[in-house]
């Protein structure tokens, strides 16, 4: 199915429906969930995931899984999908939380054939071999790393939504506890103490996904200059050592 509303075809009789979608670039998916688990990956472009407690980047080519009844939202970056939406009972291993994973050439094969396939294909036939081996091989999948955890109280999740959004490298710990009128060492425990991590680190890591969608159309020594690094190779390191792998693996293809 392609360019189908789920809406349309949530009540079909199918633990598996294939549903490809393009958008114009920059679309929102403002805030929405589904009855369905979704695995949502970009055939093109990058996207963003917001949840109210975590944001993922979506590199191109990779996927996203979304657990059922998720409220999320989705930022398209020049992106066309290819969803596949699931009954959840027919995948009781899927992840409680959003993860982000790799996607073999294999399954990317499978996922654009079953974009083929209408709603109420033949669960005997070839279409339905193919949607059984797709959960076999998503069910193989491993997460990767492209996310930050955002705090539970709206006034930290404010500042961090807000970085996410425009990443300044100049930005401190005394400017963020000022913003919400806090000592910077109280700020500094309680910043810890809902994310797991420091506002410098968790700052660090925000501005390395940001990395990801502008390495689409800009060049690893461009972008390293836009987030504030020093020099193409401190990024590459940083980026390196947070994702594993180098950022001239997220850039444009010739």
């Amino acid at each position: 199915m392609r360019n189908v509303p789920l809406a349309e075809v949530d009540h079909v009789g199918r633990a598996v429906l294939p549903v490809g979608t393009d958008y114009p670039p920059g679309h929102l998916l403002d805030w929405h969930e589904h009855r369905r688990a979704q695995f949502l990956y970009g055939a093109t472009g990058a996207m963003v995931v917001d949840t109210a407690q975590d944001n993922w980047t979506v590199p191109p080519e990779r996927a996203v899984l979304i657990p059922a009844a998720t409220r999320h939202r989705v930022r398209m970056l020049e992106v066309s999908t290819r969803s596949l939406y699931i009954e959840p009972g027919a995948v009781p291993w899927w992840p409680a939380t959003c993860t982000v994973v790799d996607v073999p050439p294999l399954l990317r094969e499978l996922l654009a054939a079953a974009a083929g396939f209408g709603p109420d294909y033949d669960l005997a036939g070839r279409a339905g071999a193919v949607a059984a081996l797709l959960l076999h091989e998503i069910a193989a999948l491993a997460p990767l790393p492209f996310h930050v955890g955002i705090p539970a109280s709206a006034d930290l999740a404010g500042l961090c939504r807000a970085y996410l959004a425009e990443p300044d490298a100049g930005t401190t710990n005394r400017e963020w506890a000022g913003r919400v009128a806090m000592s910077e060492r109280a700020f500094t425990r309680r910043f810890r103490a809902e994310t797991g991590e420091s506002p410098a680190g968790w700052r660090g890591r925000a501005r390395l996904l940001a990395a990801v969608p502008l390495l689409r159309t800009a060049r690893v020594g461009e972008v390293a200059g836009r987030l504030g690094y020093a020099s193409p190779a401190a990024f590459t390191a940083a980026f390196t050592r947070a994702f594993g792998a180098p950022p001239s693996r997220f850039t444009v293809r010739p």
